[in-house]
């Protein structure tokens, strides 16, 4: 997989999409940290390749929020009916 910086994406965008083409992906750098995925798309996929970064994007958001609930500590199933009822009420 190749790095660009957005300095490059900007002086030299034809050489990034020719490798596009070539490669499939390439990542885009921004003060030396990847900022963007730049993924090469085939005639009559587009839908499809959405729908398939979409999807891996909320396994993504998913898998943090259950590290961070692990992390913070799981509440009982006590817990859960207070704040069920709690929200009822309208508290």
């Amino acid at each position: 997989m190749n790095f660009y910086t957005v300095r490059d994406l900007r002086t030299t965008p034809k050489s990034i999409w020719e490798n596009l083409a070539s490669d499939g992906e390439a990542v885009i750098t921004n003060n030396g940290r990847p900022m963007a995925l730049l993924v090469d798309i085939s005639e009559g996929d587009f839908e499809e390749t959405i729908k398939a970064v979409r999807q891996a994007k909320a396994m993504i958001a998913f898998n943090s929020m259950r590290t961070k609930a692990a992390e913070q500590g799981f509440m009982s199933d006590e817990d859960i009916q207070a704040e069920i009822e709690a929200a009822r009420k309208g508290e």
